[in-house]
């Protein structure tokens, strides 16, 4: 059980690492909606967003605390109990990708009062130009894909092709 353990727990403080360093990179090196283009249609911009997606919330910081991190809390719960079981890597990784990118965001908003946003994309469409992320954002959202497209593959071992959605389980889908 100890390897289980060590390598989807590293990866995630890994992860939440590897974002918290590149929020704190880009508070001291850009000021408030400064600009700088990277390759192709990204761009690196720094937005200090108060609220939870998109900004929604932003008046209500202490209701945006709380709810940050009962969902941090309960990712995590879900994911160390993944992580005890033999089966199930997606589950795990999946978890172990939302734990990162959930933590991550909600350290920002007890520690610096707002989450720290900084990739941009350059679209002709101005309303999706302004959208900035952070990498834990992509964090989540590639966790949340890898346990919707795992819940729906046959699960390995089931002559009768039973997706895991059909068992009525909660996603102990196994590779």
């Amino acid at each position: 059980m100890r390897s289980r353990w060590k390598w989807f727990l590293t990866g995630t403080a890994g992860l939440f690492t590897a974002d918290q360093v590149l929020k704190t990179y880009v508070e001291q090196k850009l000021d408030k909606k400064e600009e700088k283009k990277l390759k192709g249609p990204l761009v690196l911009r720094r937005v200090d967003n108060p609220g939870v997606c998109l900004g929604m919330l932003a008046d209500k910081p202490a209701l945006v605390r709380g709810l940050s991190a009962a969902a941090a809390g309960a990712i995590t719960v879900l994911q160390t109990a993944a992580i005890m079981k033999k089966e199930g890597f997606w589950r795990k990784t999946g978890l172990s990708l939302l734990s990162a990118g959930a933590w991550s965001n909600t350290f920002d908003r007890f520690a610096r009062g707002h989450v720290v946003d900084y990739i941009g994309f350059k679209l002709k469409e101005p309303g999706l130009a302004k959208i900035t992320y952070n990498l834990g954002d992509f964090f989540i959202a590639a966790g949340a894909l890898l346990l919707s497209v795992g819940s729906l593959l046959p699960m390995p071992g089931r002559k009768d092709g039973t997706r895991l959605s059909e068992t009525g389980s909660r996603g102990d889908f196994r590779t």
